[in-house]
């Protein structure tokens, strides 16, 4: 049993009560840092500031951008020789972060990913087969460790290889995957090579997949090919990685383990909170972090907190499936563009793959887009009037999404790149 009661129905009185203590402790706790001692002076900010829990605002926020800045240690709470790990963020949007971990650090995380894994389902008696990198990138280390405190046998895959993969998932009889959206549905298409049916040819029942942001439509898509449940997790190694955020079997908004993270909305304009139910940027305050605690982070990720009580009984609130980054919003032509949105429209086209890439252009200040959309391979092999009719259907469904005519190239199946890290969305070409 890993179905933790007490904690996961806890009263909302309770609940806020808890998090106000663990607030306290965590503002005091972090001054024992460069950075924030050195804001506390600054801001003349002391620990018995914190009367209520919406005293948070208090507080100044923490970016990425002042995480860099004190690299490497700039942010460690305790002493150097009490740290055990050190995980870092992709640095997709600039350079790396890092954050450090105590040995009470890693438990907690652990016990956070176990209590998201045993809700969505996971037991004792499922063999878990991890497809994420392991390493710096806190996805595989994560849920590996969430695993076997459950009990579960580990296969740790890593990413990539995917016949292997596929061998791995018949031999041992797998029952849980762990795997990035984007490689599942590339991973369908290996399958298929192979003259095999994931539906019947493996004992998958239970999938758990973040790290990159998906539409409720690549998720049902996900589910349609392979016959499972897909959990959706979020995560971020700022937070510890995944575990922050996840679905119950509702499948309906992540429940947020609001007894370790302090949740609020902002306006990511006004800088200023916005109402449950609104959408607006996530900021988020850890409130059980030793080694590294860290106040008000601005994750610059876009969704609103569900301001329903979940069915399932869990009193934690939920937040909506994440609608994409504030620094992922493309401006063309004064027009705001999230990948998601051209995500959304293909997910929903006969035809369309798994793969697709936007590439944007600038000729004589004039910018562009062009969409270049894998297809499936009996369009290149019949009338071509057919590829014709399904580009002219992707650039009117598009049209209709973000206002913008883009140019659409269409590309057979495996033709765009592929990582084992995060699917590769955009490329901007553009010179200011």
């Amino acid at each position: 049993m890993y179905w933790e009661k007490d904690v996961e129905t806890i009263d909302r009185k309770n609940l806020e009560e808890l998090q106000l203590s663990r607030l306290k402790d965590t503002i005091a706790h972090a001054g024992n840092s460069y950075y924030y001692g050195k804001t506390y002076k600054e801001k003349g900010i002391q620990a018995d500031l914190i009367k209520s829990l919406s005293d948070i605002q208090k507080i100044p926020f923490t970016t990425k951008d002042d995480l860099r800045e004190n690299w490497p240690y700039g942010f460690i709470s305790v002493n150097k020789d009490e740290l055990v790990r050190m995980h870092s963020s992709s640095g997709t949007t600039g350079r790396a972060t890092v954050i450090f971990h105590t040995a009470n650090d890693l438990a907690v995380w652990t016990n956070l990913l176990a209590r998201c894994m045993y809700m969505a389902g996971m037991r004792k008696s499922d063999v878990f087969q991890n497809m994420m990198t392991y390493g710096l990138f806190t996805g595989g280390l994560g849920f590996h460790y969430g695993a076997e405190k459950i009990g579960a046998m580990v296969i740790p895959a890593g990413a990539g290889n995917s016949k292997r993969q596929i061998q791995l998932m018949m031999d041992f009889a797998t029952t849980v995957v762990h795997v990035i959206p984007s490689y599942a549905l590339h991973l369908s298409t290996v399958f298929a090579e192979l003259n095999l049916d994931p539906r019947k040819d493996t004992n998958v029942k239970i999938a758990f997949v973040g790290a990159e942001p998906h539409t409720e439509k690549m998720r049902r898509k996900i589910e349609d090919i392979y016959g499972y449940k897909a959990f959706n997790s979020y995560g971020l190694s700022e937070m510890n990685g995944p575990g922050v955020a996840f679905e119950c079997p509702r499948q309906d908004g992540l429940h947020i383990w609001e007894d370790s993270f302090l949740v609020e909305i902002i306006d990511p304009e006004t800088l200023q909170p916005v109402a449950d139910g609104a959408e607006g940027e996530l900021v988020m305050t850890t409130l059980q972090r030793e080694g590294m605690p860290i106040l008000r982070y601005r994750t610059k990720d876009l969704t609103r907190i569900i301001p329903e009580p979940c069915p399932c009984g869990r009193t934690h609130r939920r937040i909506e499936r994440i609608k994409g980054r504030t620094d992922d919003m493309l401006i063309l032509k004064g027009v705001n563009i999230f990948p998601m949105q051209i995500e959304k429209r293909l997910m929903d086209i006969p035809g369309v793959g798994t793969n697709f890439l936007i590439i944007l252009d600038r000729q004589e200040f004039n910018d562009s887009m062009t969409v270049k959309v894998e297809v499936s391979k009996e369009y290149f092999s019949g009338d071509l009037k057919q590829l014709e009719m399904l580009r002219k259907k992707i650039i009117e469904e598009l049209k209709s999404e973000i206002l913008i005519t883009p140019k659409v190239d269409l590309v057979g199946l495996d033709i765009l790149p592929k990582g084992e890290g995060k699917a590769v969305r955009v490329i901007d070409n553009r010179k200011d």
